[in-house]
């Protein structure tokens, strides 16, 4: 059993700003010194003494003295031998890429951009975002306790990055209330692809807050809804198909094979899903990532391999393709996919599935009576579909529930004139991040313009990584990204 470190009502304090995103929120700011250790589980790592850490947070941050609360986790990272200083030591978060993901423990700090941080004289927060990992996880079972979907989408509806954040600042101010006026109380943020998304919520809602911001691959797009993201999706995803297919022609009638047979037979995965074509065709995800086309390329060896030696698909192969695709264990990936672009009151509408059929059909035609005989079959990527509750076991039960999201009319997460406002000299803030040219999933023109949007804000655009630089190279990644936040070097777009 953990020993939970627990956020109790001592007291409470308001906190409103002149912001149409901003509610007036009653945040709970602990009954203990949060870093009284006597009861907080902490192990070792090389290079860092780490502590679990668990708070209170309210569900909802508009109602927060009489809602419910869930438990939201932080993994503590403190340099080995600065641990007798974590008291004074600045914060630097990591906002993890998502949305519905937790952040992986690290087995080190001794590398990547870890070990940056600390070179620079932080101690790191690696939130797991309410819903993900320990921090109230979201599945199928943990929704049961609800009797309606109405009452599991007013709950859903708490879980999106503006919530994130609101849990963001009241762990930072729980943290950080006992320090004084020379001590740094600001946070620092780091945040990967969707955790960009949430930096940028945080600068909307509590700029004052923020010490410094890095963002890799997730500067946001600055849209009301869904449509333009996809809109401008669509093309890369088939820009990579045609790459994957350079590089595997082979791979062309192959897939082509496994196509036909996963329509004229119906195939069951091992935890009861179904690998119907369209859910094959999602493995299109991985062109996004580092070594993607080489992944699935194996997975369509291994396919082919089956058809060719028993003419089915084994459960080695079948279990392979399960675990490459995250819809059952992070539901949040897929049933608030589409909200993490929707404000201004505006609703999803399920807007891949309808950007497909009426501007990219033909592209992405996955009906076999209607292909071609020698049309390529083209993936899709990270996009969201009506068809995945019935194919993805642990969506099932959630299809009535993301039927709703799909109309619900969200709340704003950006303010465009505070974001257009920031004192970055007068707060002594350094904002900067990283687009990657090439990026199948964060735009990079759409990420341009947003970021002209954020006064302060340094973009650094190159093609030397795809969306997950920050992974394999984090160490160079952030180091860059610091120096430029910083000024010392110039990068001219």
């Amino acid at each position: 059993m953990l020993f939970r470190l627990l956020l109790f009502p001592l007291f409470f304090f308001s906190l409103s700003l002149q912001s149409p995103l901003n509610k007036t929120m009653q945040l709970n700011s602990g009954l203990l010194h949060c870093l009284d250790d006597s009861n907080v589980e902490n192990f070792l790592i090389p290079g860092a003494k780490v502590f679990d850490r668990y708070f209170d947070c309210p569900l909802d941050y508009a109602d927060a003295q009489n809602s419910e609360t869930i438990k939201v986790f932080v993994r503590h990272l403190v340099p080995i031998d600065k641990v007798q200083q974590m008291k004074s030591l600045p914060f630097i978060l990591y906002l993890q890429g998502g949305p519905g993901f937790e952040v992986a423990s690290p087995a080190s700090a001794d590398s990547g951009w870890i070990k940056v941080a600390f070179d620079q004289g932080f101690q790191v927060l690696l939130l797991d975002q309410r819903g993900t990992g320990l921090s109230t996880p979201v599945s199928a079972e943990a929704l049961e306790k609800f009797h309606s979907d109405e009452d599991k989408v007013r709950y859903l509806t708490n879980f999106r990055a503006d919530s994130i954040v609101r849990d963001s600042e009241a762990i930072r101010r729980a943290l950080t209330k006992d320090r004084s006026v020379n001590e740094e109380k600001r946070i620092s943020l780091l945040g990967q692809s969707f955790g960009g998304f949430c930096i940028t919520t945080y600068l909307s809602l509590f700029p004052k807050s923020v010490h410094k911001a890095y963002i890799t691959g997730g500067v946001p797009a600055m849209v009301n809804n869904p449509d333009p993201v996809y809109r401008a999706l669509y093309p890369r995803i088939l820009k990579k198909n045609k790459l994957y297919y350079k590089k595997y022609p082979q791979d062309i009638a192959k897939v082509r094979r496994i196509h036909e047979y996963l329509w004229e037979n119906k195939v069951t995965l091992p935890n009861g899903g179904i690998l119907s074509p369209r859910r094959f065709l999602q493995l299109g995800i991985l062109f996004g990532g580092s070594g993607g086309y080489d992944t699935l390329h194996e997975t369509v060896t291994l396919c082919i391999s089956d058809l060719n030696n028993i003419k089915k698909l084994t459960y080695r192969t079948l279990n392979h393709i399960q675990q490459l695709q995250s819809w059952d264990s992070n539901v949040i990936y897929c049933i608030l996919h589409e909200a993490i672009y929707c404000q201004h009151k505006q609703a999803s509408r399920w807007s891949a599935e309808r950007l497909l059929n009426e501007e990219f059909s033909s592209e992405f035609e996955w009906r076999l009576d209607q292909l071609q005989k020698d049309q390529p079959v083209h993936f899709t990527g990270e996009t969201i579909y009506p068809f995945m509750l019935e194919d993805y076991a642990e969506l099932r039960p959630l299809a009535g529930v993301a039927n709703k999201l799909a109309e619900h009319k969200w709340d704003d997460l950006y303010d465009i004139s505070t974001l257009n406002s920031l004192d970055s000299a007068d707060q002594k803030m350094e904002l900067a991040g990283v687009s990657y040219f090439d990026d199948m999933y964060v735009d990079r023109e759409l990420s341009e313009h947003t970021a002209g949007q954020i006064n302060g804000f340094q973009q650094y655009i190159t093609n030397q990584y795809a969306h997950n630089g920050v992974r394999v190279d984090g160490e160079n990644v952030l180091n860059y990204l610091i120096k430029l936040g910083r000024g010392d070097v110039a990068y001219d777009r």
